[in-house]
């Protein structure tokens, strides 16, 4: 008797043992045990925080001529200038703004062109697929960056239409993915039992298969929005992508193609290169750690 009531004062609550354990709080587990994507995941917390800020935080306005040319940093200027006086601090909190707007964004539109896509292609199959399939492997035969560049070259260079060219451009990939799962749950119980009750086509598609790709497409986002930063930033260095007076973290570099800037201006370049270079670092971390946390198959 007394030991039947020790053994249910330690009985377990529903849902705290580890069979029990929730989706989400086991993807936050597993998520937690790679300490760079932890680490990674702050950094980029608070490069997007003071971006987002960047009017509360800049001490001058982008645009502003705020002290001599090209001045080094000091107490007044922590970046220093650029070449007409403007404080390069401010301009770089309000570049790193530019250019998450530009990688969100292009992935947004790339993911919801790849889903749709893929989506149609995988559930129809037949002529559907087809088409649609021969259209990807045909814009994915042409060399990426060029494909950029003459898109770039031909529209206005621009903001928006940067987002849109990285975004028409960064699909295919995307609908390769998703057409692969679709054409794997849709042979499955639950997709055929919806048909047989005959739920309409739109939840089939966007309540039944797609909730079970999401965590592929979310991993597979991170690398295109780390791609899309990285365009962004060449195709502004070219003189294609954002224009000045705009900052970006790409026209920022477009300075440092002298050598003069290179060797004896480093404050021109070395603070948006390192920003550059720590946003695409985090989110590859966080990316290779979404892949694991959300692997069905990976250990507990």
């Amino acid at each position: 008797m007394k030991k039947n009531r020790i053994d249910e004062k330690n009985k377990k609550p529903p849902g705290t043992d580890l069979a029990g354990e929730s989706y989400l709080h086991m993807v936050f587990r597993r998520f937690r045990r790679h300490h760079l994507a932890a680490v990674s995941l702050i950094v980029l917390g608070v490069i997007v925080c003071a971006a987002l800020l960047s009017p509360v935080i800049a001490p001058y306005e982008p645009n502003e001529i705020a002290g001599p040319f090209a001045q080094a940093p000091s107490r007044d200027f922590w970046l220093g200038t650029d070449q007409i006086g403007r404080d390069m601090f401010s301009r770089l909190l309000y570049a790193t703004r530019i250019s998450l707007l530009v990688g969100v964004m292009a992935t947004a539109i790339s993911t919801v062109i790849g889903v749709l896509l893929g989506l149609v292609a995988g559930y129809f199959g037949g002529l559907a697929d087809m088409i649609i399939m021969r259209f990807t492997d045909m814009v994915m035969s042409f060399p990426y960056i060029l494909l950029v560049l003459v898109a770039a070259a031909i529209f206005r260079p621009g903001l928006w239409n940067i987002i849109l060219i990285l975004g028409f451009v960064d699909w295919p990939g995307i609908a390769r993915l998703v057409r692969g799962n679709v054409l794997g749950l849709r042979e499955t119980n639950f997709v055929k039992g919806s048909l047989v009750a005959g739920m309409p086509l739109r939840h089939i598609l966007f309540s039944e298969i797609l909730p079970n790709t999401v965590a592929p497409i979310l991993v597979y986002a991170t690398s295109v929005l780390a791609l899309s930063i990285l365009d962004e930033a060449a195709l502004s260095f070219l003189g294609q992508g954002v224009q000045p007076p705009t900052a970006s973290l790409g026209n920022m570099l477009n300075g440092a193609q002298s050598l003069t800037v290179l060797t004896k201006q480093p404050w021109l370049w070395l603070p948006p290169g390192l920003v550059i270079v720590c946003i695409v670092i985090a989110i590859n971390f966080i990316g290779d750690a979404l892949r694991d946390a959300l692997d069905p198959n990976g250990g507990r």
